[in-house]
């Protein structure tokens, strides 16, 4: 049964087991692109990492995935030493490596990447073409089967956090005004219909403590995610699964790629779930649909964000 709430309306309890999902699980109304968004997750395939990681080569074959966003904090608990550092197999090409996961992964930068040596994060794009990210902040766009185009703002929450710049990072030597500028600026000129932003730091309070501890954050870039009308913003750093709508705004935290010992949301959020797993899209003009799987391969919760 679906029950029609708003515009933009949220479907729950969608039960059913998913494994193996059937090849018409993400349509909506019509041939759509289909994606998936991780967060967290990089532990030599310890915490649940591998479980999760079966169950996204699963939904990836399914649904056709034609490519995976990672929200950031990739490898646990200290980034990445360098390209030649031991979780880029460990951590990333020995667990993610069914076919249906060898497609490009657009990647962010997390707090837990700023104890490493971030910029190897961005170097490794040229050794292994499967792996993105051109620089800490960056847009790239796609175009689904029935035209419908989307395009993707990538940003660097973590020097955004003052607590950060004084635990021997370089999360406090980064252009923060600068990057603010570049995205308050590609949003107003970008002409795709949809507009997605990614980070790694929640941008509206998901608990009190976390208003407290994230306010940096969360005054900077909720306010630009309004002023254009984001419909929809992706994140991790919380280790659960999580969807709040404020404002204009769908926030959906896919936070529990390996741990999930997280609080969920005492902001009236609309779902929480305290379980390893991922999110799987489908986008095309018509909307955005967005499930959260777990990684028994369990549909928890759907959200449908209808176009304008």
């Amino acid at each position: 049964m679906i029950l029609t709430l708003t515009r933009r309306h949220v479907l729950g309890g969608l039960a059913a087991s998913l494994v193996p999902l059937s090849p018409g699980w993400a349509r909506i109304g019509g041939p759509s692109m289909t994606f998936l968004v991780l967060g967290d997750w990089g532990r030599f395939g310890r915490g649940n990492q591998r479980l999760v990681a079966d169950r996204m080569a699963d939904t990836a074959m399914a649904i056709g995935a034609e490519y995976v966003l990672t929200v950031g904090d990739n490898f646990y608990e200290n980034g990445v030493t360098g390209i030649d550092d031991p979780h880029w197999r460990g951590s990333f090409e020995d667990i993610y490596h069914a076919r249906s996961l060898q497609v490009p992964w657009y990647a962010a930068l997390g707090n837990h990447d700023y104890r490493g040596n971030e910029q190897a994060q961005i170097d490794y794009g040229a050794r292994k073409n499967r792996w993105n990210m051109p620089g800490r902040w960056y847009a790239f766009r796609k175009q689904a089967p029935d035209g419908a185009t989307v395009e993707f703002f990538v940003i660097d929450t973590t020097p955004m956090i003052s607590g950060y710049h004084d635990r021997k990072t370089n999360a406090g030597g980064q252009d923060l005004e600068g990057q603010l500028r570049w995205l308050d600026r590609s949003l107003a000129a970008s002409r795709a219909q949809w507009k997605i932003v990614i980070g790694h730091h929640p941008v509206v309070r998901y608990t009190a403590a976390e208003k407290a501890a994230k306010v940096d954050v969360i005054d900077r870039v909720d306010p630009i995610l309004q002023r254009h009308r984001v419909p929809l913003y992706l994140h991790g750093h919380n280790h659960n699964l999580q969807h709040v709508k404020s404002g204009g705004t769908d926030y959906i935290c896919a936070g529990a790629g390996s741990q999930n010992d997280d609080p969920c949301s005492d902001n009236g959020g609309d779902f929480c779930a305290l379980k390893p797993g991922f999110v799987a899209c489908a986008l095309n003009r018509s909307a955005i649909r967005i499930g959260y799987s777990d990684a028994d391969g369990s549909e928890l919760h759907v959200v449908q964000i209808d176009a304008a």
